[in-house]
């Protein structure tokens, strides 16, 4: 009884909050529209600015929380809100999944903000508030980036992919940016008490960034790569009367001309098992005899499926294969799934068996045309799996089903991650994705030739030469870290100083 009146007496005290909070998830939905495919870069230090005044206001880490959590939950509710679209696919049985996972997901991120803010409210005031929520806050993204997997889509650093900010990528990485970006906005809080010290840092970043040289023209190989873009609907991708229709116009995209030296299609691109397929692999190679061919598809090994990326040889056999390690979350995996799948509970994208089994991990595969290491969708969103490759590659190579995410904000979001991978590494990437956008990645992150989103086709890529190795991909978010745990350090030490003297 003592802790549910403890919490009804919270309650209570946050009613006279609840304008505060309703601006603050106002303006955490506000943010969103800076992510792609809006690109409303004021809409962050405007934000921010606010954000960060509300938070100088708090009084106790109890309201600080409720802020931080508010604006998160604004933020992620519009930012990610395609996470709704998997579960219109299946509308008659999943529909009703849908605002549930809107809410419990934005929810759930919101929580890392709510402690960055509870924290930095608790121990500190004034300007060391600033500081502090800086250091807290970018923790908490670290956070949201590694924990329980991981999540890191919509992190602060993507807001900048179309802007010169995206040059520090391959020296500080995403995290580096997201933190740069909370160092510039969030002391515009303190413009009315010091106008100098809330425009200088903001100042100061504009300033860098726009000395940063132009990127220049990167070398190119002599290497000629098709990427072939099915455009299958998600929901007609496994009909049985529909299914094969999208694999024979894939297959009529491999026989156009001219020869390319390799041909690309995307994930899950043959609706049947690897271990089946060989009939279906020979009619495919038909196409384009003697022109390599990596595609997805899945297979069954021991009882368990998998995800996999397969080099097809010109026999029709699979010369090497890749596959997926990091998998979504009931997407194509349920945790304790042999338990769930009991009660029929099922990853949403598998098509056998009750979920994926995990690949071992990043691996390199020996294509044609080079070294790549492969990425199957949702492994792009993670650059410390790019970094955990054995070997530095020539390339990257993702491959995907972007129809999972509508044609919305999801498959630009995607995207979005896929061209930080490729600067934060200085490598090309040939990107296949079904519904698209399929294209070819430059080593500084621009999107060279490349098919829109919801078009059929293909595009011939002059793969790019790869860059030197950068500095982000042999430190990885190491050193970052360290100087947050830092600031933060020192922040929560002259907050404390602060506190004793008065």
């Amino acid at each position: 009884m003592t802790k549910v009146s403890g919490l009804r007496s919270r309650l209570g005290r946050l009613a006279p909050h609840l304008p505060v909070l309703v601006l603050a998830f106002g303006f955490g939905a506000l943010m969103s529209l800076a992510l792609a495919p809006n690109h409303m870069l004021w809409t962050v230090p405007t934000a921010l600015a606010v954000i960060g005044a509300f938070a100088l206001r708090a009084q106790t880490s109890w309201s600080g929380a409720m802020l931080g959590w508010a604006f998160g939950l604004g933020y992620f509710a519009f930012g990610l809100s395609w996470i709704v679209e998997p579960f219109q696919v299946d509308a008659q049985r999943h529909a009703w999944m849908a605002p549930f996972a809107l809410v419990f997901l934005a929810g759930g991120l919101a929580l890392f903000w709510g402690a960055a803010f509870a924290g930095a409210v608790r121990w500190s005031r004034g300007a060391a508030r600033v500081a502090l929520l800086i250091a807290f806050w970018s923790l908490a993204e670290f956070a949201r980036a590694y924990l329980l997997t991981g999540f890191p889509w919509a992190a602060f650093g993507q807001f900048w992919i179309d802007t010169p900010a995206a040059q520090l990528l391959p020296w500080i990485g995403p995290q580096g940016l997201a933190v740069l970006t909370l160092a510039a906005f969030l002391p515009l809080a303190l413009l009315r008490q010091s106008p100098a010290r809330a425009v200088l840092p903001g100042g100061a970043l504009v300033a860098l960034v726009a000395l940063l040289p132009s990127a220049p023209e990167v070398e190119l190989t002599d290497h000629r790569v098709r990427l072939v873009q099915p455009n299958a609907p998600q929901h007609q991708k496994w009909h049985p009367d529909l299914r094969w229709d999208f694999v024979r116009r894939a297959m009529g995209f491999n026989a156009q001309g001219p020869r390319p030296d390799m041909i690309i299609w995307p994930e899950t691109a043959v609706p049947q098992l690897l271990n089946y397929a060989g009939d279906t692999l020979e009619a495919i190679l038909e196409q384009a005899p003697g022109v390599p061919l990596l595609l997805g598809i899945q297979r069954e090994e021991g009882g368990a499926y998998f995800n996999s990326a397969a080099l097809i040889s010109a026999d029709g056999s699979a010369g090497q294969i890749y596959d997926k390690a990091h998998l979504v979350p009931f997407g194509e995996y349920v945790p304790f799934g042999n338990l769930m799948a009991r009660f029929g509970f099922h990853g949403l994208a598998s098509q056998a068996g009750a979920g994926y089994a995990a690949g071992p991990g990043a691996r390199l595969m020996d294509l044609p045309i080079g070294k790549a290491l492969p990425l199957i969708c949702y492994e792009a969103v993670f650059p410390q799996d790019v970094n955990a490759a054995p070997d530095r590659p020539d390339m990257l190579v993702q491959i995907t089903n972007d129809a999972w995410f509508g044609t919305r904000s999801g498959p630009y979001q995607h995207l979005v991650q896929a061209r930080m991978r490729a600067a934060e590494q200085g490598l090309p990437m040939l990107r296949a994705a079904n519904t698209g956008i399929s294209g070819v990645i430059d080593p500084y992150g621009r999107l060279g030739p490349s098919l829109p989103l919801g078009e059929a086709g293909y595009v011939d890529v002059i793969l790019p030469a790869a860059l030197p190795a950068t500095p982000y991909s042999g430190t990885g978010d190491w050193p970052v870290l360290i100087l947050l745990l830092g600031l933060a350090g020192a922040a929560l030490r002259r907050g404390g100083n602060m506190q004793a003297r008065s």
